[in-house]
């Protein structure tokens, strides 16, 4: 969910960097509005998109770990290495990290939402102070001792203190604004602002929106009254107006200016290559989509792949893996003794006398033999099968005991949420459980995981080409903080 959230931020900037950089000084004002109101949809939406061409089509690198059998200390035990599936348990404690986040959400969401609510009533106020009368098929409020401008939907709220001559001008105005539907845009930003309350660019967002609309506005009303006249009008006019980011309102200090200065540019034609600046939306939503299309998967996600890019390989990959290897050994002229050993382990997987090789008495101890090629797999109590029958009865049986067994009381209250215990292990020649080892943050949750792994129940080791091996599996348990 964080790196949602954060991927959304990141768009997002990178959209208005853009709009700033490129759009803003642009007269196209009506491209500019679909621009501010679709690219925040687009910063929801793209993380959700992955394109498999595009990740297949850059390079990948690949760590793999496959599941081995190591040579014991003795020529008659093998170590073989599993992962098993991972096990989440369900704890208690009395209040999470994840649970304080979604409080303080839900309280901002409620805020913002109570916020919204008083900016309606106050709208509501005004209409019921007001004179109603229509005008032309617009409905017009006269607020009484008041020199305020603005329209909401499809209302234009007016001060009974302008003039005659302002309130023309400004009805024009208004008009312009509701003929073009301009407080859905801002009301669309006040309901992601409910939910992103927290997002600063949201609030940036709508204040761009803003300035544009009155653009758009004025630059029709223009062309309606007379470019001179009206832009007289602007500068003659100092007036108050009410707080309300989800109205259009005429008069505003800060953007009057701004407002003057496009006016005034909006005389000059603008080239239409200037167009082709909006065709930067293709690259930047590219860079976006290879970003997550290339987003690292899931363990069991990536697991699957690597199976599959390696049940497709070729021979003729091999091969070519081992010409590269004989030019770098040629390159060299000599190997260390650890380059050695480990060329002359991998001969023996790959010799058809398999341990009765010449070389392996002398890489017995680091020799890797992968887990699949174990002829029986160590059986829980109970299982019995084929052996994938018998490794399934393993897995469910470890995950049922573990989840049984594990305590889920934990007095350390800096135990929180969710938190990942590594835990290894090895069922041995004889069928016991030995060398359990535990990782994780806390190590109350290390000493709880060896005690459960240590009282699991005598095993039927595993065997190999007649002889009784010792398996080593590998048991991701998730101990869930309620």
């Amino acid at each position: 969910m964080i790196h949602y959230i954060l991927q959304i931020l990141v768009f997002q900037l990178l959209f208005l960097v853009a709009y700033d950089v490129f759009l803003k000084k642009e007269l196209h004002f009506n491209w500019n509005r679909i621009y501010l109101i679709v690219t925040p949809i687009l910063s929801f939406i793209l993380p959700f998109i992955k394109i498999d061409f595009i990740r297949n089509s850059i390079p990948e690198e690949y760590i793999i770990q496959l599941p081995a059998v190591m040579l014991g200390g003795s020529s008659s035990e093998y170590i073989a290495s599993e992962t098993l599936s991972e096990i989440t348990i369900a704890g208690t404690s009395a209040i999470s990290a994840a649970l304080i986040i979604q409080l303080i959400w839900l309280s901002g969401m409620i805020i913002a939402f109570s916020v919204l609510c008083f900016k309606f009533y106050k709208v509501y106020q005004l209409k019921r102070k007001g004179v109603s009368t229509k005008l032309n098929g617009t409905r017009v409020i006269s607020l009484p001792k008041t020199d305020t401008a603005f329209s909401f939907l499809n209302t234009i709220f007016i001060g009974e203190d302008l003039s005659e001559k302002q309130k023309e001008t400004i009805l024009l105005h208004e008009k312009i604004h509701i003929q073009q539907y301009h407080s859905i845009d801002l009301l669309f930003f006040e309901f992601i602002k409910i939910i992103c309350w927290f997002n600063p660019l949201v609030y940036l967002y709508q204040s761009k929106m803003v300035l544009l609309q009155e653009f758009i506005a004025d630059e029709k009303a223009a062309s309606l009254k007379g470019k001179n006249e009206y832009y007289n009008g602007l500068l003659s006019q100092v007036f108050n107006t009410e707080s309300i980011s989800f109205i259009n309102t005429f008069f505003n200090h800060s953007l009057i200016k701004k407002r003057i200065i496009m006016l005034q540019k909006s005389n000059l034609k603008q080239n239409k290559i200037t167009q082709l600046k909006y065709l930067l939306l293709v690259p930047i939503i590219g860079v976006m989509l290879t970003y997550t299309s290339c987003t690292q998967e899931t363990n069991a996600q990536a697991g699957t792949n690597q199976v599959s890019k390696t049940s497709t390989s070729s021979k003729s990959d091999i091969i070519k893996n081992i010409e590269a290897l004989k030019e770098s050994i040629a390159v060299k002229g000599e190997m260390t003794k650890e380059e050695e050993l480990a060329l002359k382990s991998l001969m023996v997987l790959t010799d058809g006398n398999k341990l009765e090789s010449p070389y392996y008495n002398e890489v017995k101890d680091i020799i890797e033999i992968p887990f699949g090629v174990i002829q029986k797999v160590p059986t829980y109590p109970g299982c019995t099968g084929d052996n994938e029958a018998l490794k399934q009865c393993f897995t469910q049986n470890i995950m049922q005991f573990v989840g049984a067994e594990f305590n889920t009381k934990v007095d350390n209250k800096d135990i929180s949420g969710k938190q990942r215990i590594a835990v290894k292990f090895k069922i041995d020649n004889t069928g016991k459980v030995t060398n359990v080892q535990a990782r994780s943050e806390f190590k109350e949750l290390e000493n709880e995981a060896v005690r459960v792994i240590s009282s699991l129940p005598q095993m039927l080791p595993g065997e190999h080409e007649g002889k009784k091996v010792g398996v080593q599996y590998s048991l991701p348990i998730i101990f869930d903080i309620k």
